[in-house]
């Protein structure tokens, strides 16, 4: 607070609500009672008959995937729809058949391993939302109980119809229809950043025939009837009528408060509950986000298939060479096996029915090499992706101090993703600058003030050679005055009432004045330095009351209807106070791209006030006013060339006969209760907002945040292409992108827009159709040329960059043209969107993720950069200005753009190469493991017998090499976090896929295949023929199994222990200590798993053999 003072309190009392219209009912009441607009409110009365008819929902609200009743089925349907799970499922339930070539429960127990190590990780997550829930649901509110007194019951409780009064900084429960307030005019302040994510306050106001109720004992005989839309997601409409004392009255989102928004400032409020639970708005809203599978696990499912592939030609080829030999063992009286007794065999071995024996033995086979398909290897991704999340979020290299936010992973899934970024989208305003806005200079009647010097304008002077000079606050020691912050003006001719003296100083004044009253900001006074601070809905607002005030205008107090300012009046030399009644708002749109006041001065002059962009000002301008447009328009120019944001300031006088019939069509407009209200209000606006009087532009600067130009050429030296998608004009885009680095000197421009003078001239005739026709073969001249430009003989060792604007985006996007601008900008190193709408956003990002089949990162800060965070492959929200919606809606939240090239560089190399190396690692050890059973198989005449014990076999995924593949997920890294960021070329190993292509899978693939037979055979030519004991016997089936799965975990361990880069001490202990020591041991004398294991170990330690004691290392050697 402005020294340390308290702040007075705002008297919302004396806020004038702007969207507000007289309470009467003129508007089509036409579609109350029909389809979308049925829904009926029995105010006061929730236990009436016709209440209870209507069956409406309870306010009870869930938002967990599961319940006590569904969690097992749902959870377990979830499960089995992977295709490795279902596939283990069967497996197991055939392994209850004699078929099984091991027990039932050693083929059970890994499933239930897996399924519930996944199962009790989705229950406790939804656990934790229910535990949410609970808690929201038991918050309390205040309900009328019909006696003319309110009880405190829960959120839970509510019903529709119920009267409640909610208190300041409590949450709304229901939506509510605002009845009164504290303050006789029935006004409150709403927050509304768990809605929309945005920061400013909102005003509502109640109708004028409920707002005298702002007493308890008020609604003991309330009665009233309400008639609205049905429940839908739109957040900023609502159309409905009350019926009260046998009047009707229009209702309007102004008298609509939102559930799950937050009353500030205001005592308490009286609200009737019309919508409840999931028929609110915010729970209307309340859908999943767009589901992102990485490229990962696409890959991933094409290897298992691929594997199943291989195991069925396996089992397949098994069971031909099991036929033949069933078949061949017995001919006529002849037995060649004759030890199998092939005369006396069951089904399975009957050489007189070798066709159901070798059905029967492909079904053995399928259950015995499944050990191909690593039935542990997602839940250990999932585990090793919540590690490496925690990472993130603990970066203290990615914590923003002066917002106190520090990184956000909000899923998991992307994490590898981060590592294969091949296209940045990138949202300007915010994002790569501020979104603090200062005063810099400004054009008033053709004259143009302000000293200031923008970074744009440095950027060009180092480009150029040449040092720019100029004035900036923050940077000037010569002056004792603090920086104020949205203030960065400097000229002596209009600061410290120099002005007076200027040529044109009746136009500066209205310039100021205009200033100072065409907004919908708030002063805060401090009580102590009598400072006053300025609430604004957005930054540009608040810099351009800030510079009225320190020009000599200074707003200072807001009431309902007026709004006071002092001045400096030239013929006094002194300060006056001035107060101009606010009789209409016509409020700022992006359809509009403008905003007026209607105000009436002292002297009882109508004046609309209005300033906007220049592409829809200048062509509202009076025809015998333009003395200074061009002027005008060639400092907007400069301006936009040194990255400025320009509006257009002008007026006009109104006459009473010409206001009285505005003002009467206008409040018809706002009053009406059809679904076209918003789009009448913009007709009344568009015909009074005409031959204006121009006055000047104003021109404010978005600074760049902190090393943003560092960080985008860090960016381009990995070979990342880097797109900025902006609503500003193309001038200014240009400059903000040579400024940060993304343009740069040498780069030839290709710009692609419809500003030619036979597609202006052809706009003047108004012929739509010639229009599009025209701009649309325009646009596709210019891409072929561009096209042509690159692939000609200049192109091959220039660099180019690709700048279009949103009239020509619009054409360029269409089906038969979009392919051709991807081929185009894919060939430049960067491009720069201009004009862009937030649809074009979404709409560019998707052209490029699924033209280019790479991946795609969207970077975005605001509300309207949500579509294109979720179109992109990875969605990055900075925490910024403009509310967190952006932040909300994204895969990963960061507060500065800066931080990205760490996100990208560190976190997402290390994740990607874990990852990749930890796949193909799982994949190489369960072929080496089920490789091995497959020789034996073939040894022994596909027998369907494992060499294994059933225990090793169950074990081998879920204990034995279970710790070591995890530790190389998580702690992996071939390179430390500073190297990462100084040899930028690293990360283009993600990029090309290096490390889990085709290639590099089928390597791992063909490594385990030859374990598998290194393995074998050592073991089996070690030990044969070679006395075991001192009986002089020779090894059997456990002991040779034995020795083949040491060597088999011994092998796959050290590979990894040979492939890994960064060996700490958990890494060694999980390769060394639990993978190949102590869980053998311990499973070896756990007597009751298995007597054989336990007898097989006892052999071989007391083995006299020493070829046996060395065959593991041979095997690995």
């Amino acid at each position: 607070m402005a020294g340390g003072g308290k702040r007075k309190r705002l008297s919302l009392s004396k806020l004038y609500s702007f969207a507000c219209g007289k309470t009467s009912l003129k508007g089509d009441q036409s579609q109350m009672g029909t389809t979308g607009f049925s829904r009926v409110v029995h105010c006061n009365e929730p236990d009436s008959f016709e209440a209870k008819i209507r069956k409406y929902s309870g306010n009870y609200v869930s938002t967990t995937k599961y319940n006590v009743a569904t969690f097992l089925p749902k959870s377990l349907f979830e499960q089995f729809r992977r295709v490795a799970n279902f596939y283990f499922l069967v497996v197991g339930i055939l392994a209850f058949t004699p078929l099984a070539p091991y027990t039932a429960v050693s083929a059970i127990f890994p499933l239930i391993v897996v399924v519930g190590a996944t199962m009790v990780k989705e229950g406790i997550e939804d656990w934790k939302r229910t535990q949410q829930d609970i808690e929201m649901n038991n918050r309390k509110t205040r309900v009328h109980q019909g006696d003319g007194t309110f009880k405190s019951t829960g959120w839970k409780n509510l019903r529709v119809g119920d009267i409640v009064k909610v208190k300041k900084d409590e949450y709304f429960p229901a939506d509510l229809l605002l009845l009164s307030s504290t303050f006789d005019d029935g006004i409150c302040y709403v927050e509304t950043m768990n809605l929309d994510g945005e920061t400013n306050l909102k005003l509502k106001q109640a109708l004028e025939a409920t707002a005298f109720m702002h007493e308890d004992s008020y609604y003991r005989d309330f009665k009233a009837l309400i008639k609205c839309e049905d429940p839908n997601t739109n957040l900023y409409s609502f159309v409905g009528t009350l019926d009260f004392e046998q009047n009707l009255y229009p209702l309007s989102p102004q008298r609509l408060l939102l559930r799950d928004s937050k009353l500030r400032n205001t005592e308490y409020i009286y609200g009737a509950v019309i919508f409840t639970g999931h028929d609110t708005k915010v729970m209307q809203n309340a859908t999943a986000p767009p589901s992102k599978r990485s490229k990962f696990e696409k890959q991933m499912d094409k290897i298992v298939y691929f594997l199943f592939f291989a195991l069925f030609m396996m089992a397949f080829i098994g069971s031909l060479v099991f036929g033949v030999a069933t078949n061949n063992d017995l001919d006529g009286e002849k037995m060649k096996r004759w030890y199998l007794q092939p005369n006396d065999s069951t089904i399975y071995f009957d050489p007189k029915k070798v066709g159901m024996a070798s059905i029967f033995h492909f079904l053995t086979a399928l259950m015995l090499y499944n050990y191909f398909i690593p039935i542990s290897l997602y839940v250990s991704i999932e585990v090793v992706k919540v590690f490496q999340s925690s990472f993130i979020n603990n970066d203290i290299n990615l914590y923003y101090e002066p917002s106190d936010r520090p990184a956000h992973s909000r899923t998991s899934n992307l994490n590898e993703e981060l590592g294969q970024v091949d296209t940045i989208l990138s949202d300007k305003t915010g994002t790569l600058t501020c979104n603090s806005m200062e005063f810099i200079k400004c054009s008033v009647a053709g004259t143009a003030y302000g000293h200031g010097v923008t970074e744009a304008e440095r950027g060009m002077g180092v480009r150029e050679g040449e040092s720019v000079k100029g004035w900036d606050q923050s940077k000037d020691s010569s002056t004792t005055k603090p920086h104020i912050k949205g203030f960065n003006f400097k000229d002596e001719r209009i600061m410290d009432g120099n002005w007076v003296h200027e040529p044109q100083a009746r136009i500066i004044e209205k310039f100021f004045r205009l200033l100072a009253i065409c907004h919908t900001a708030i002063p805060d006074v401090d009580e102590e330095t009598g400072k006053i601070s300025y609430e604004a809905e957005s930054p540009d607002e608040a810099a351009f009351v800030i510079a009225a005030r320190e020009i000599g205008f200074e707003f200072y107090k807001r009431t309902q209807t007026s709004v006071a300012v002092r001045e400096y009046d030239p013929k006094t030399g002194r300060k006056v106070e001035r107060v101009y009644t606010v009789l209409n708002v016509l409020e700022f749109n992006s359809a509009r791209k403008r905003m007026s006041v209607i105000v009436r001065n002292e002297e009882g002059k109508l004046l609309l006030l209005c300033k906007g962009a220049d592409s829809v000002m200048f062509e509202r301008l009076a025809k015998s006013n333009r003395g200074f447009e061009e002027e005008t328009k060639n400092h907007v120019n400069d301006y936009a060339d040194s990255g400025l944001r320009t509006l257009i300031l002008a007026y006009r006088e109104l006459d009473e006969e010409e206001y009285k019939i505005f003002n009467h069509k206008f409040t018809e407009a706002k009053n009406s209760v059809n679904a076209d209200r918003e789009a009448l209000i913009d007709d009344m606006a568009e015909k009074v907002e005409r031959n204006l009087i121009l006055l000047g532009a104003t021109a404010v600067e978005d600074k760049l945040q902190e090393g943003v130009p560092a960080c985008i050429d860090k960016l381009a030296q990995a070979g990342i292409k880097m797109w900025v998608l902006t609503g500003d004009k193309m001038e200014t885009a240009i400059n903000i992108g040579f400024s940060c680095c993304l343009l740069r000197q040498g780069m030839k421009q290709i710009i692609i827009n419809l500003e030619t003078p036979d597609i202006l001239s052809l706009e003047k005739t108004g012929n739509k159709d010639a229009i599009a026709k025209a701009s649309k073969d325009s646009v596709l001249r210019q891409i072929t040329d561009g096209k042509a430009l690159i692939t000609g003989p200049s192109g091959t060792a220039e660099t180019f960059a690709l700048i279009i604007d949103g009239k020509s985006l619009a054409y360029a996007l269409e089906d038969d043209m979009k392919h051709l601008l991807l081929e185009l900008a894919m060939s430049c190193a960067s491009v720069i969107c201009c004009r862009s709408s937030p649809k074009q956003k979404a709409l560019v990002t998707r052209l490029v993720k699924s033209g280019t089949k790479k991946t795609t990162l969207a970077i975005g800060d605001g509300a309207n950069d949500v579509g294109m965070l979720q179109e992109a492959d990875i969605g990055v929200g900075i925490s910024g200005v403009e509310g967190m919606q952006a932040a909300m809606a994204s895969d990963v939240a960061i507060a500065q753009f800066r931080y990205l090239e760490r996100l990208l560089f560190v976190h997402g190399h290390w994740c990607y190469r874990r990852l990749s190396s930890m796949i193909c690692y799982f994949f190489y050890k369960n072929i080496a493991f089920g490789f091995s059973i497959w020789l034996y198989e073939a040894y022994t005449s596909f027998s369907a017998q494992s060499v294994y014990n059933d225990w090793f076999l169950s074990f081998y995924n879920v204990f034995f090499t279970a710790l070591p593949v995890a530790a190389l997920g998580i702690f992996e890294q071939d390179v430390s976090a500073a190297s990462c960021l100084k040899y930028p070329l690293l990360y283009q190993e993600g990029m090309k896929n290096l490390l889990f292509g085709w290639r590099r899978v089928l390597h791992w693939l063909g490594n385990g295949f030859y374990t598998a037979i290194v393995v074998f055979f050592f073991c089996s030519t070690a030990l044969q023929h070679q006395a075991f004991n001192p009986d002089g016997k020779t090894v059997g089936m456990d002991v040779l199994g034995g020795t083949m799965y040491t060597c088999i975990v011994w092998a796959v361990n050290l590979q990894m222990a040979m492939t890994v880069c960064y060996f700490t001490k958990d890494t060694a202990r999980s390769h060394y200590i639990l993978s190949m020591h102590v869980v053998p041991f311990l499973l070896g004398i756990w007597v009751p798993v298995s007597v054989n294991v336990y007898n097989c170990l006892q052999t071989l330690c007391r083995s006299p053999c020493p070829m046996l004691l060395l065959t593991g290392l041979q095997s690995y050697l």
